[in-house]
């Protein structure tokens, strides 16, 4: 439980997506839009863990009993030999498919379905991809191609979200809050999207990070289907909810 709750809570590779909407679209209640997102991914969690009691989890919890250690100060050696084991095991299982996912995206952004280098990110495979999908977030309050190809590319590290706005829509990083608004019907819109970013799929790492725990592709391949599903139903109700008051 566990495992599936935790990518419901907020992590700091998303901040900057919220800092950068928030400066955009609510200068004067950053503070407070921010903190909702992150007691939003809390209470969703929440719930989804008493669904999950009465589901998928019923009957008495198994007892867990751990005899702990004497705490004593850790010498540099023991210290210095638990930091290379975790490093090589991360450099062994996630950094691979870390690697590969960020060829792939980096591929399909940079060709055509020709195979032909593409100078303009609008030609790519990618924002094809992007096209094809904007019509399922209509609902959402953004349909733009270049938001939903953001998302795409967001699964690789929440962090290339904004970056790839800039790259998609040809403009400075610095010079994207100008344009940022024509892509959203609202600033509802806005909030709508920050909430999908909030629980939507976590970056590779994660979902690589899960598999290794459940030891079963399907498994977290629905994990991954489910976290979508909660994204897209709850910034529904903010967004359809949103509507009828603004």
């Amino acid at each position: 439980m566990t495992i599936l709750l935790t990518p419901f809570m907020s992590c700091t590779a998303k901040l900057p997506i919220y800092a950068f909407f928030v400066s955009v679209f609510f200068p004067k209640y950053g503070g407070l839009v921010m903190s909702g997102l992150y007691v939003l991914g809390i209470l969703i969690g929440t719930l989804i863990a008493f669904l999950y009691k009465g589901t998928l989890f019923k009957g008495k919890p198994v007892p867990f009993v751990m005899e702990l250690p004497n705490y004593r100060l850790p010498s540099a050696k023991s210290v210095a030999l638990l930091l290379w084991e975790k490093a090589k095991d991360f450099l062994s299982r996630a950094f691979t498919v870390i690697l590969l996912a960020t060829v792939a995206i980096w591929f399909l952004q940079s060709f055509d379905y020709r195979l032909n280098f593409v100078e303009n990110g609008a030609d790519s495979m990618l924002a094809y991809i992007g096209r094809g999908i904007s019509v399922i977030f209509r609902p959402l309050g953004f349909e733009d191609w270049r938001i939903t190809t953001a998302l795409v590319s967001g699964f690789t590290a929440k962090e290339a979200v904004v970056s790839s706005l800039a790259v998609l829509t040809e403009t400075s990083t610095s010079a994207l809050g100008t344009v940022l608004p024509s892509l959203f019907a609202s600033p509802l819109a806005a909030v709508s999207f920050l909430v999908f970013t909030l629980l939507y799929t976590p970056c590779v790492a994660a979902v690589t990070a899960i598999r290794k725990e459940f030891g079963s592709f399907w498994a977290t391949l629905g994990i991954v289907v489910m976290q979508c599903v909660v994204a897209y139903a709850v910034s529904l109700v903010i967004y359809s909810v949103g509507s009828l008051f603004i």
